[in-house]
């Protein structure tokens, strides 16, 4: 009994540790960062204090260093109940809580907001109004923008984007969701993935321009990669474009070799490294060598409650 206990509390030690704290709600405004100008804090804990005279909605903004270890919604939605934001049988209450050396950022909205203040648009405010800001380090406009457009939000004045349009890339306009993501990778992965993987790439394109048979296989097995890699790291334009160079200058490439007597000859020539056999039957294959080759690559709550409407972000 004394072993089962045992190995019972060092299971669940650590996990005792590793809970963070919910800081004491005082203010409508937190920063546990010292990030913030004292001014600017000021005037956004006005703002939230009369809408919340206005319209009884409790809006909050909590901005902590890290979650350390924590997960975001968990933690966020840990801290909205803690807090009870919203007024009871109401459930009005709205956290914007920002995690400044984890990159991450979440709002939390209670049950009784979700209606006005949806998931979409939530992820909408992050996307549009905060990340935009948060990026180049001014933490305070994004603040503020976000709050604003909650407050748009929940009044039925702020609306979410129509999505982008890809309709003109015909039947790539699949790649626009696949691109959804890639405005968050910065610059230096993109320059670095992008030689990456047409360094890879180029490889396996060259084998495929210029062997007679396994290379059509290799041609078209690497139609999804020169899709789908581009328009992760750089948007669905420049994907279906790259696309379209490789999918039609190799085609193009390859039948010229196939179908004019020009073409056979380099072929014949062996430009790939090897050579066909002058002897036998024209139609025989690449020599064994080449071969080879081919094998290998003060402030309080109201009561209000959450049930985990909202949006994550990062930047």
């Amino acid at each position: 009994m004394q072993r089962i206990l045992f190995f019972s509390l060092l299971f669940v030690f650590p996990i005792l540790v590793q809970a963070k704290d919910v800081p004491t709600l005082k203010t409508r405004v937190m920063d546990e960062t010292w990030t913030l100008d004292p001014g600017f804090v000021s005037a956004l804990e006005r703002q939230l204090k009369d809408q919340e005279s206005k319209t009884s909605n409790q809006i909050a903004v909590l901005v902590i260093p890290s979650l350390d270890g924590e997960v975001l919604e968990e933690y966020s939605i840990k801290v909205a109940e803690e807090w009870k934001l919203g007024q009871k049988k109401k459930d009005n209450g709205v956290l914007l809580l920002i995690a400044l050396n984890d990159r991450k950022l979440r709002i939390e909205v209670g049950y009784g907001l979700e209606g006005s203040l949806t998931d979409v648009l939530c992820h909408q405010i992050i996307e549009k109004e905060i990340k935009p800001y948060f990026k180049k380090g001014d933490f305070e406009s994004g603040i503020q923008n976000g709050v604003n457009a909650i407050i748009d939000a929940i009044d039925g004045s702020y609306t979410a984007s129509s999505p982008e349009d890809y309709s003109h890339l015909g039947p790539l306009s699949f790649l626009g969701k696949l691109s959804e993501g890639q405005d968050e990778i910065p610059y230096q992965v993109k320059i670095f993935v992008s030689v990456f993987v047409l360094l890879i790439l180029g490889i396996f394109t060259y084998v495929a321009a210029n062997a007679p048979y396994i290379g059509w296989f290799i041609y078209f097995f690497l139609f999804p990669f020169w899709s789908l890699f581009p328009t992760a790291i750089h948007g669905a334009n420049i994907g279906a474009s790259v696309f379209l160079t490789y999918a039609i200058g190799i085609g193009l490439y390859k039948l010229y070799h196939l179908l004019t007597p020009h073409g056979r000859m380099r072929m014949k020539k062996g430009i790939f490294g090897g050579s066909y056999r002058s002897s036998g039957s024209s139609g025989r294959g690449w020599s064994s060598s080449s071969g080879g080759s081919s094998r290998s690559g003060g402030f309080s709550g109201g009561g209000g409650s959450f049930g985990g409407g909202g949006s994550s972000g990062s930047w």
